[in-house]
């Protein structure tokens, strides 16, 4: 989805991936991190698990937005962004940790973008740039885009607008490259030298079919050790057909794919059946040190956060880890 490069000292780099995982440089780090972000699209919280505690517990916090979509965290800044559908914004709210810390509910809004799209579904985070995804809807003409604002010490400058056809969800930016996957598809897309593009109607370099996904949503990459990971939400409306396809060894799989190809199920795993409770999985993130999956669960039992282990076949699976939380929408792991 998301990829973002930031420094602990001059010569430490982390490299975070958002909303959907999160791959660090494989060195010694003095107060490792690991903690889960998701927020929800009915109850205006986001939630926070730090995932090296003990018994980790999850801790709710309210936001100025009832419906977000997409989420990142640095937790070295303290801040999170969310695209939020409520108020067609980006919104960036500091002081995570410290709410945590003192046991305050609400997180502070520190400032927002312009409305200038309308029905976000996801973002995307590299260096100071955010990308947004406006999926099509009544309300905006139909039409679906991908925007680009510069973040600075004091808000959202909008950099790029682009209008795409396809309808727009999941992304994930690696390097310059930006990986779509095409809402009531089951299609992925990639996008080479994304940030070179003039405003305007762009093109996909690259177009896939992934053979057997109904209909995909969730999208991460990680380049630790070369996979990609879908989700599929098969009907919109039944909350047991949903599933994870794991693309290992990703980059020659993909690049022996020609455009308009197909990814075959041979080239697949895959978690489907009754045992994953998966039925909507809207959002993905990966830990690629302990080979863990997490998943934002929208339909089954009204939204769950869902963990499972990294599959070695395809088949079904029960979560190592299942926890309800209403309306969850993305999920974003920080690792360091």
């Amino acid at each position: 989805m998301k990829t973002f490069f930031y420094s602990i000292t001059a010569v430490t780099a982390l490299l975070l991936t958002s909303c959907s995982d999160n791959d660090d440089m494989s060195m010694s780090v003095s107060n490792p991190e690991l903690k889960l972000v998701t927020t929800s699209n009915t109850t205006g919280k986001v939630s926070y698990v730090n995932l090296l505690e003990s018994m980790p517990t999850a801790k709710t916090l309210t936001i100025g937005s009832l419906d977000s979509d997409g989420a990142y965290f640095n937790s070295e800044t303290d801040e999170l962004i969310v695209a939020s559908r409520t108020n067609n914004k980006l919104e960036l709210y500091s002081g995570l940790n410290g709410s945590i810390l003192n046991n305050v509910d609400n997180l502070m809004l520190k400032f927002s973008s312009n409305s200038d799209f309308n029905n976000p579904r996801e973002i995307a985070v590299s260096g100071d740039k955010v990308i947004v995804t406006q999926d099509q809807n009544t309300a905006n003409g139909n039409v679906s885009k991908l925007l680009v604002y510069q973040k600075t010490t004091t808000g959202f400058n909008l950099l790029n607008t682009y209008t795409v056809n396809f309808k727009a969800w999941g992304i994930h930016i690696e390097g310059t490259t930006l990986y779509a996957i095409a809402d009531s598809t089951s299609d992925l897309l990639s996008f080479d030298n994304f940030f070179s593009n003039a405003d305007g109607s762009i093109l996909p370099t690259k177009r896939v079919t992934i053979e057997g996904l109904v209909r995909t949503h969730g999208i991460t990459y990680s380049a630790m050790d070369n996979r990609m990971i879908l989700t599929d939400v098969g009907s919109a409306t039944v909350d047991s057909d949903g599933g994870i396809i794991v693309i290992n060894n990703f980059s020659s799989v993909f690049g022996s794919t020609t455009n308009m190809g197909t990814i075959a199920m041979t080239n697949q795993v895959r978690i489907y059946g009754p045992n994953s409770t998966l039925g909507n999985p809207l959002d993905v993130a990966f830990d690629y040190v302990t080979d863990k999956i997490y998943i934002a669960e929208r339909l089954n039992g009204g939204g769950k956060v869902l963990t499972f282990a990294l599959p070695t076949a395809t088949g079904d699976a029960t979560p190592t880890n299942s926890r309800l939380e209403a309306g969850v929408s993305s999920v974003y792991l920080v690792r360091k």
